[in-house]
């Protein structure tokens, strides 16, 4: 299989957009209310929402192809934009998802690379990302790379508050 990962640009919006309210719907629309799914998608992950994040200079989106078929794509953070820990030594994914038909190819640790990649070159000490606590496949994947949890933090998904794992990745 032929992976290629592209930085997204504004152009890139209407894509993304469809990408992401996919990917976290079907992700995670079975452990939740569609009110709650419909407020958040329309909210976090809406139209002027993405377009002002694509503005940030301090986030990063790529997108992963697999054999020239979009795959699944990755937001990265850097201390600015960061949700939450403000780190000016690390990189937050916030964003990482597999299209439910690419899933079980290893292609999410692609994405874990990439991340890798951008935070070495800056000269970054390690990564974190926070992830629902009942999202059990995630955990262990992020388990799996060397992820590990370090706190936690609230996480509204439309009038839901939820809990995240927030957990992190050294680098050498």
């Amino acid at each position: 299989m032929h992976i290629r990962i592209k930085a997204c640009t504004l152009e890139d919006l209407e894509t993304l957009q469809d990408l992401s309210w996919r990917t976290f719907y079907d992700t995670f629309r079975p452990m939740n209310t569609e009110e709650d799914m419909k407020a958040y998608l329309e909210n976090a992950l809406g139209r002027d929402a993405l377009h002002k994040e694509l503005q940030n200079p301090s986030s990063a989106f790529f997108f992963l192809y697999a054999d020239d078929e979009l795959a699944g794509y990755i937001k990265l953070n850097e201390h600015p934009a960061q949700t939450d820990l403000h780190d000016p030594n690390a990189l937050e994914i916030e964003r990482i998802y597999v299209d439910k038909a690419f899933q079980g190819k290893g292609l999410g640790r692609n994405l874990i690379n990439k991340a890798i990649e951008i935070a070495n070159q800056k000269g970054l000490h390690y990564l974190w990302l926070g992830v629902w606590e009942k999202n059990e496949k995630a955990i262990a994947f992020y388990k799996s790379r060397g992820f590990y949890k370090i706190g936690q933090h609230d996480f509204l998904l439309g009038s839901d508050l939820q809990t995240d794992h927030i957990m992190r990745k050294d680098l050498e």
